[in-house]
């Protein structure tokens, strides 16, 4: 298995992108953060009023982001981490597929997000964490 620092060094150093393309075929994400979360949502056993339950964010909103309609901010995909009782691990891959930052265990709220996640803990219980620190809540504003 090669690291994100290994692909990035050998993109530098490639003079053929269609070579590194099909050497490191098996190493480059495919997925679209729809088919994604559908294919969360099928190995969790989850339907999506679970998730719309324990994210706290709107049906519509939600429907949005599965139907691959809506780009969800990264408080709100980790809202929807939560509502899939997803790990750690899983919420890091979901952020990267979206383009977003990924859960960063030296910036202290990111640190207590992925506390939150390993404890499984509710949305509710982690916007409590992040206010008792003094930092702001998950945004679950419906949309």
């Amino acid at each position: 298995m090669k690291s994100t620092d290994e692909l990035a060094h050998e993109i530098k150093t490639v003079t053929n992108i269609e070579d590194y393309l099909s050497t490191n075929k098996m190493y480059l994400i495919k997925d679209s953060l729809s088919s994604h979360l559908h294919m969360l949502l099928a190995e969790k056993g989850l339907r999506r009023a679970d998730v719309i339950r324990d994210s706290l964010l709107g049906r519509a909103y939600v429907y949005r982001i599965f139907a691959g309609q809506k780009i969800p901010s990264r408080d709100k995909l980790i809202a929807l981490a939560f509502g899939m009782h997803l790990t750690d691990e899983e919420t890091q891959k979901m952020l990267k597929l979206s383009g977003n930052r990924e859960l960063y265990a030296k910036d202290e709220r990111d640190a207590l997000i992925l506390f939150a996640l390993q404890r499984e803990m509710t949305v509710m219980e982690t916007n409590s964490l992040l206010f008792d620190h003094r930092f702001s809540i998950l945004d679950t504003t419906k949309e």
